[in-house]
């Protein structure tokens, strides 16, 4: 955690100062850290994102990594076993849509190449830098977001709405919403040009 430093009005506290500053807005085009953050934005529907974050490496350990191809062979045996499991989030549709996603994800990455050869053409291949000087400024969904959740939707995905389709575009770098008064806003605009 760097002291002393402006940050987004979201991360108060631990786990988020952290993810904050190190990993929310920077472009991501490693497809298994896209999946794990996809599954990551789903699972966060109707919670708050420290609990999210704070059930990550228990996730990671349960769902095989993030691996779709691991994910995708999940038994109806296994998925009990991680609804009795207190360390990750439990919800039967959140679960049920961990394996259609996976195997999904796995679609696109064929007809595409990769999932973010497929992602990325949702902004033209370059993050969209917005300039929203407070939080109330920021919205929770776009035009963009729209498209991609239809998008993915008529592929088959689950939990997968425009709220939490722009949710995943902020942290994997699609779009950059760190408040302009946020040390991290022009630290990642910097980091497009390296």
């Amino acid at each position: 955690m760097i002291p002393n430093k402006q940050r987004c009005f979201w991360c108060k506290t631990e786990p988020n100062i952290e993810y904050h500053d190190k990993e929310w807005g920077v472009p991501v085009y490693d497809d298994n850290l896209l999946f794990e953050f996809l599954i990551l934005e789903g699972m966060q529907a109707g919670l708050s994102w420290t609990t999210v974050l704070k059930k990550r490496e228990n996730m990671r350990k349960l769902f095989s990594n993030f691996d779709p191809n691991k994910i995708k062979d999940y038994t109806v045996e296994y998925k009990n076993t991680l609804l009795s499991n207190e360390g990750i989030i439990r919800n039967k549709l959140k679960i049920n849509a961990l394996v259609i996603n996976a195997e999904k994800f796995l679609e696109v990455q064929k007809e595409f190449g990769s999932f973010s050869n497929y992602i990325w053409k949702f902004v033209d291949n370059k993050p969209i830098i917005n300039c929203w000087k407070s939080a109330s400024e920021i919205p929770t969904s776009s035009d963009i977001s729209d498209k991609m959740s239809k998008d993915l939707k008529k592929r088959g995905f689950k939990f997968i709405g425009t709220t939490i389709c722009y949710a995943f575009m902020g942290a994997v770098g699609l779009v950059n919403d760190h408040t302009t008064d946020c040390y991290r806003y022009k630290e990642i605009i910097d980091s497009y040009e390296k």
